[in-house]
């Protein structure tokens, strides 16, 4: 962009438990995709992390809401909000005036055309003059830099909170793509599940999330471990079991 461009150029990857935006070729905000309103005006309250530390512990004044399920918008409202409150979230030098703003977002390759609409219009309705879509197989393929125009095939699987993406890229197209709407949610709600059935105790969203990731860090750690047990016993000429 120019010294005098007045455009500010971002990509949004608004995911179902977290959305990315990034700028200038940096990620500036990785927040929950949790919004938190007023009930009677529907005023918005908080974004991202702190909204997400009220879910589960609301007053009768005030509704938390995921605005996305299964990888697409579930509520045209609060995902505007969302989007909002998060894009001036950006640290940016003081403007006399806002700039606009062109943005890339990503939606998952199995979108309907009404689905697609719908993230259309949240961004347009959030300040974005210029929205283009990419779909989220291909953006992740950019991003951990494959070559998208090579005559290869390469398979993404691409495993999110609502949706996991699954796509074979080649010579810059998705040649085949499956988007299957069972992913991290489910995990999470399975734990609550068994949490009820077999200890009768009941948890909310936030603390099974919380139990799900730390699990998958203990479950590396041990991993890690016994390969360095494995690999420390073989160089000492013993037997790892």
């Amino acid at each position: 962009m120019g010294l005098f461009s007045f455009t500010q150029e971002i990509a949004i990857d608004l995911g179902t438990a977290n959305s990315v935006i990034t700028y200038n070729d940096q990620i500036v905000v990785d927040e929950p995709s949790v919004v938190a309103l007023d009930k009677r005006t529907d005023r918005l309250i908080a974004v991202g992390e702190r909204a997400h530390q009220m879910q589960g512990k609301e007053n009768e004044a005030i509704r938390t809401i995921r605005p996305l399920r299964d990888g697409v918008i579930a509520d045209f409202y609060a995902a505007e909000m969302m989007i909002r409150g998060l894009i001036k979230m950006i640290p940016t030098k003081n403007h006399f005036f806002s700039p606009s703003l062109r943005m890339v977002v990503g939606i998952p390759s199995g979108s309907t055309e009404v689905e697609i609409r719908a993230v259309r219009d949240s961004s347009e309705h959030a300040g974005g003059r210029e929205v283009y879509m990419i779909y989220e197989p291909m953006a992740a393929a950019l991003g951990i830099g494959i070559d998208v125009e090579a005559p290869n095939g390469c398979m993404i699987v691409d495993i999110g909170g609502g949706t996991t993406e699954i796509a074979v890229i080649s010579l810059g197209g998705i040649v085949l793509n499956k988007s299957i709407r069972i992913a991290g949610d489910d995990l999470t709600m399975d734990i609550i599940e068994y949490m009820g059935r077999m200890h009768n105790i009941k948890i909310g969203e936030r603390t099974a999330e919380l139990i799900k990731i730390c699990w998958c860090c203990i479950n590396r750690f041990r991993r890690r471990s016994r390969r360095l047990y494995c690999s420390w016993t073989q160089s000492n000429d013993c037997l790892a079991y």
